[in-house]
């Protein structure tokens, strides 16, 4: 069977960095060959969580600015990894969300502009994948399912759970229609605390030392997680703009200060991982034993703890995906890889069970 090369690229929402994946495709085969990671400094981080509230101007600038940064990341990318332009059949840009608002009249807007990318390359480029789906009557997320589907929906029923800004599910497996929806706050509630704390040093809660250090607010945990979208049926998505340093501040009053900076990243934690195991409980359909994590979270032990405490009594086993041979933080760019080729021939690349949407449909606009 001929194998083709494709390479993703996803810049998520924690706004952290670019994770770029080159993946081996063959039939119903993916395999990532090669991935690497490109952080940003920490002032482009702050201006893209910043981008919802810019002017036109100044939007339209970050959006050029991200597309070139991206292509010149691409191309130490393939210099790194000896991958010639001409070998790649297609290359697949999720782009930055700046802003998500699913719903009936709901829009959504991802930049990082891809011509700069298929100018560097001179190959095929598809990007902007979540509008084609809203347009159908979908919620324009999660799409990561149609990746579970197409490695896991052969196996034994299994959840895939994703940690990055916002966190989000899937379910699949033989005798499992696929699906999935946001589950609520990924790291990004952890992050923006640190970022508050540390007076912008640093980013995120590293190996989860801060929250192991620190005891979590158990009533306030639970409280939050009587929100209505937490009961709210699937499909069902998120923003991060959710869960912002606004949100810490109205739910953790006075807590914002080095003397309870512990106990903060205690409680934001466990209410990541509580979110996490109250949808699984909810949702997952009967005889699903196995709960596989990918994404930053994925590498916060503490987080993975307490998931895993979360859902010991219903016997569910949980582990990183890295124990199946692929990085954590390689799983989405290796997605929009596939979503890329897929588009490319015209077929089906997404799952309505997932966004709602009123059925198959090709995501993505090809440049060429």
């Amino acid at each position: 069977m001929k194998k083709e090369l494709i390479l993703g690229l996803m810049s998520g929402t924690s706004a952290d960095g670019l994770s770029i994946a080159l993946c081996e495709a063959a039939g119903r085969s993916l395999k990532v060959a090669a991935f690497g990671n490109y952080p940003y400094p920490p002032a482009l981080q702050a201006r893209i969580i910043a981008a919802k509230d810019m002017a036109a101007p100044a939007l339209s600038a970050l959006n050029f600015e991200l597309g070139r940064l991206w292509a010149g990341m691409v191309k130490s990318f393939c210099r790194r990894h000896r991958a010639a332009y001409k070998s790649i059949a297609v290359i697949g840009s999720h782009g930055q969300t700046v802003w998500h608002s699913p719903g009936r009249k709901g829009h959504t807007l991802q930049i990082g502009e891809a011509s700069f990318i298929a100018e560097e390359t001179g190959r095929p480029v598809v990007c902007d994948f979540r509008p084609a789906d809203m347009a159908a009557g979908g919620e324009g997320a999660p799409l990561i399912p149609f990746l579970d589907e197409f490695l896991f929906g052969g196996g034994a029923p299994v959840a895939l759970q994703n940690i990055g800004g916002v966190g989000n599910i899937a379910f699949a497996g033989r005798g499992v229609k696929t699906f999935g929806f946001d589950t609520g706050p990924g790291n990004s509630l952890m992050d923006t605390a640190v970022c508050e704390l540390s007076g912008g040093k640093l980013s995120y809660d590293k190996g989860g030392a801060w929250a192991a250090a620190g005891q979590p607010d158990l009533p306030r945990v639970y409280r939050l997680l009587e929100a209505p979208f937490f009961s709210r049926r699937p499909p069902k998505s998120l923003d991060r703009s959710e869960y912002t340093l606004e949100f810490i501040k109205k739910n953790f009053p006075g807590q914002l200060t080095r003397k309870c900076s512990a106990n903060l990243l205690a409680s934001l934690n466990l209410f990541t991982a509580a979110s996490v195991a109250q949808a699984f409980k909810a949702f997952a359909p009967r005889g699903t034993k196995e709960l596989i994590v990918s994404g930053g979270g994925a590498l916060n032990p503490v987080l993975m703890d307490n998931i895993a405490a979360l859902l010991l009594p219903s016997g569910v086993r949980v582990r990183s995906i890295a124990e199946l041979g692929l990085h954590p933080l390689a799983k989405e760019p290796a997605c929009f890889a596939l979503l890329a080729l897929k588009a490319l021939r015209g077929e089906v690349n997404h799952c309505p069970a997932a966004t709602g949407a009123r059925g198959p449909r090709v995501l993505g606009k090809v440049l060429r």
